[in-house]
């Protein structure tokens, strides 16, 4: 399984993108997974109709919402995608709404899935980290961060 930073390319790496609802935002993550590759615009619907069928569950902590779908012939391979949005938008979750960060997985089999999941939890769950990716002032400082690199 690649890395993160291998996984999520600088130019599958957007900040401060304008989105006018959930749809939008997911919209714009898959947008970079076409663009670098990784899927189809199929595959963008699959995972806006993921969230219409199954609900909001993929906000999955405070302000972040983990975009996929099933493995898919839309999956071209496994890739990311990182969008930082300028305003929060709603996904209708109870608790963990309103969302600014957007990841998307298109991952080319289950277990794709499950690592690049792992891995992105790792890097999220330590608080200083993830404030870093957060704050990060370009695409380039970002991608530098997600291989260990310094902070901004």
């Amino acid at each position: 399984m690649a890395e993160l930073r291998e996984l999520l390319p600088v130019e599958a790496v957007r900040l401060d993108v304008r989105a006018a609802d959930w749809r939008a935002a997911v919209r714009a993550a898959g947008d970079l997974m076409v663009a670098t590759s990784a899927s189809t615009d199929a595959y963008t619907a699959e995972m806006i109709d993921n969230v219409v069928a199954n609900g909001p569950y993929i906000v999955v902590a405070p302000g972040f919402a983990f975009a996929h779908a099933r493995p898919s012939p839309a999956v071209l391979r496994t890739g990311m995608a990182w969008v930082r949005l300028a305003e929060p938008v709603e996904f209708g979750h109870e608790t963990n709404d309103p969302v600014d960060l957007v990841v998307a997985l298109a991952a080319a089999d289950p277990s794709a899935h499950t690592t690049a999941m792992a891995a992105l939890a790792r890097l999220l769950g330590d608080p200083e980290t993830a404030a870093a990716l957060r704050a990060a002032p370009t695409p380039e400082a970002l991608h530098a961060l997600l291989g260990g690199g310094a902070r901004p």
